[in-house]
């Protein structure tokens, strides 16, 4: 009988453009592919128990997850310089052991043609798109910004399209990241507003 021999799992840590926010990245997928979850304290973290564990390092001050990695945003008083190689193998040695990284995944109904009248439910925290412009919106942002953001540590989501303006969430590495408005005005709006005409504005809606 073979013996099935068990990949050894790799962490790295990545910088990302939010100095106080760190990717850890794994060889494996974390969460259901286009499924994100955000926790801002460990009284949010109850459907991902790896969140819960890492709130009680008590410089991390949110968690966020999405595909193969987790980012960590900490308390100003530490330097990543302090704390980086501990959280690192932590989530190495917990992914290892087999624990549940996530047991809620959040999830939203969305149509499953353009009548909009019969609908599923997907791994996503868009708002579920109710006009064909929405849909247009939602996919520009999943096939075209969501893997730039995921790359810098965050995600991004669809609230609402309302007279023009397009209200987006950013999360992760990119909530409170000093260049987040910059992104949002001259990548996200303009690609946007190139894409799909009825688009005049893009704004971002706290977390």
């Amino acid at each position: 009988m073979d013996t099935i021999v068990k990949k050894p799992i790799i962490i790295y840590a990545e910088s990302t453009p939010n100095p106080s926010s760190m990717k850890f990245v794994a060889n494996q997928l974390m969460v259901h592919d286009g499924a994100t979850a955000q926790y801002l304290s460990k009284a949010e973290a109850k459907g991902s128990p790896l969140a819960a564990k890492l709130f009680e390092f008590p410089f991390v001050k949110a968690v966020f997850m999405a595909a193969n990695f987790v980012t960590i945003t900490k308390i100003d008083a530490i330097q990543w310089e302090e704390v980086t190689l501990e959280l690192r193998d932590f989530i190495r040695i917990y992914l290892s052991e087999g624990k549940p990284v996530i047991t809620d995944v959040p999830k939203t109904e969305v149509a499953i043609d353009n009548t909009f009248t019969e609908t599923k439910e997907v791994f996503t925290e868009h708002a579920a798109p109710t006009s064909e412009v929405e849909v247009k919106i939602v996919e520009a942002l999943e096939q075209y910004i969501r893997p730039a953001v995921e790359g810098d540590g965050g995600s991004i989501t669809f609230k609402s399209f309302v007279d023009g303006i397009v209200t987006v969430q950013l999360r992760g590495a990119c909530s409170g990241c000093p260049s987040s408005t910059i992104t949002l005005k001259a990548g996200i709006e303009g690609l946007l507003k190139r894409m799909i005409p009825e688009v005049k504005e893009v704004v971002s809606e706290a977390v």
